[in-house]
């Protein structure tokens, strides 16, 4: 990766504020995607990647008025097209999409309100655009769901499954053939003698896309859990197995109890809580997971950990600082576990993105490990800021080799009062 220099004159022509850092190559651009969007961390994918007919990124966001809406950037000619699918869907980041692109280049948009009663569902009218829409699918017509986790596996004749977080507060599923009729929905995770609605672990999820999905996840929140440790499962054919593929329980045997699961993390041996962020593949298909260590509300570590096939691997990447709300003055804050953010390469996940404290404001910068995460190369991808760079995620699905990262920027107090913007940096070498 080339190195980065200051250049301002770009930041202007692109809606970039004075002082920030901007990558110096010519085929290098930073593009903002909206001056106002906002997303939370537990809905993945955010954003992906689809070569077809056309090279597009697709995202969403929620607006600070509470709009849900879904976009497109298209790599050829610039052009970035969005629409608002929902009005009046309440000022929360919970409530953002993900996405999920079907063999025929349709794009389906999942999304849900914050601890309320639905999760739904939308099918583009067209492949590979975002300007119509099928009718609205209700996947569940539970109570109190939040953030969901669509793939697809083509062993399973594309069935599709997708993940969220149910009324019990635990991770939930239900799976489609169509896209239209969902199977019940069933508990995905529960520890034996913890059932009660305190007890909330945090998922996150990735698939080949072919025939596994793999989980990272927690006890539960930070909050509540002293020893929040970060675990491990993946799923194949009815089967559900730890890294080394000794079964652990079938679809027939759920929930899949934490404590029979692979520990990555396990925060009972130093007392230090953690939180999961991300988790993606390398080429032989092992996991490779990235997660908070929070020693101190002020002290958040960010981790990198990787199934080398005999073993988990676990490596400290970088310091992120405290917590980025901006506290009201006068006020405690009341998120003080939510860090700046890390998030991995799909396609090359020995490189990271990740937001940290610098000189008093959240920056972006790249970090890539050319040993296996026992030293990391650090590059800055903003700098000098006048505004906080936070979340960022790289895009599921894209496989070039260049720096394919979205991120927010601007003020955020809370996850009802925030004023950002959603900001892009595409590197194509």
């Amino acid at each position: 990766m080339k190195r980065l220099t200051l250049l301002l004159a770009l930041g202007v022509l692109l809606g970039c504020e004075e002082g920030d850092r901007l990558p110096s190559a010519s085929d290098t651009t930073i593009t903002t995607f909206t001056e106002d969007g906002a997303w939370c961390w537990f809905q993945d994918p955010r954003a992906v990647y689809h070569e077809g007919v056309y090279q597009r990124t697709y995202t969403g966001w929620m607006t600070k008025s509470g709009q849900l809406v879904v976009a497109q950037y298209d790599h050829n000619t610039g052009q970035i097209d969005s629409l608002v699918l929902k009005e009046q869907w309440d000022i929360d980041d919970h409530n953002t999409p993900s996405f999920l692109v079907r063999p025929d280049g349709h794009v389906m948009a999942f999304y849900a309100r914050h601890n309320k009663v639905g999760l739904y569902a939308r099918r583009t009218l067209n492949p590979e655009d975002i300007s119509a829409w099928e009718d609205e699918v209700l996947v569940s017509d539970e109570d109190r769901i939040t953030y969901s986790h669509p793939v697809q596996l083509k062993a399973e004749s594309n069935r599709i499954y997708v993940f969220w977080r149910g009324p019990s507060w635990k991770p939930t599923f239900s799976y489609s053939d169509d896209g239209i009729t969902w199977s019940e929905s069933q508990i995905l995770i529960q520890q034996e003698g913890r059932e009660d609605d305190d007890i909330r672990p945090y998922l996150k999820v990735v698939s080949d896309s072919d025939s596994t999905i793999h989980f990272a996840f927690t006890n539960g929140h930070p909050r509540n859990e002293p020893a929040n440790s970060v675990y491990y499962i993946k799923y194949s054919s009815g089967v559900f197995y730890g890294a080394d593929d000794a079964a652990i329980g079938t679809m027939n045997q759920l929930p899949i109890d934490p404590l029979n699961s692979d520990i990555v993390y396990d925060a009972n041996q130093n007392q230090v809580r953690a939180w999961v962020w991300d988790i993606a593949l390398d080429s032989e298909g092992r996991p490779h997971i990235a997660y908070t260590r929070l020693p101190e509300e002020t002290m958040h570590q960010y981790y990198y950990a990787f199934w080398d096939g005999a073993g988990w691997e676990d490596h400290f990447v970088a310091e992120a600082g405290g917590w980025f709300p901006q506290t009201e003055p006068g006020k405690e804050e009341r998120e003080v576990h939510y860090s700046g953010g890390i998030s991995i390469n799909q396609h090359r996940p020995s490189v990271l993105y990740f937001s940290h404290n610098s000189n008093g404001q959240f920056e972006i910068s790249r970090a890539e490990t050319p040993d296996q995460g026992n030293t990391w190369n650090i590059e800055p991808i903003t700098s000098n800021s006048t505004h906080l760079n936070v979340r960022p995620v790289f895009p599921h699905g894209y496989e070039g080799e260049g720096d394919h990262v979205l991120w927010m920027s601007g003020a955020y107090v809370h996850y009802t009062n925030y004023n950002t913007a959603i900001r892009f940096l595409n590197s194509k070498s």
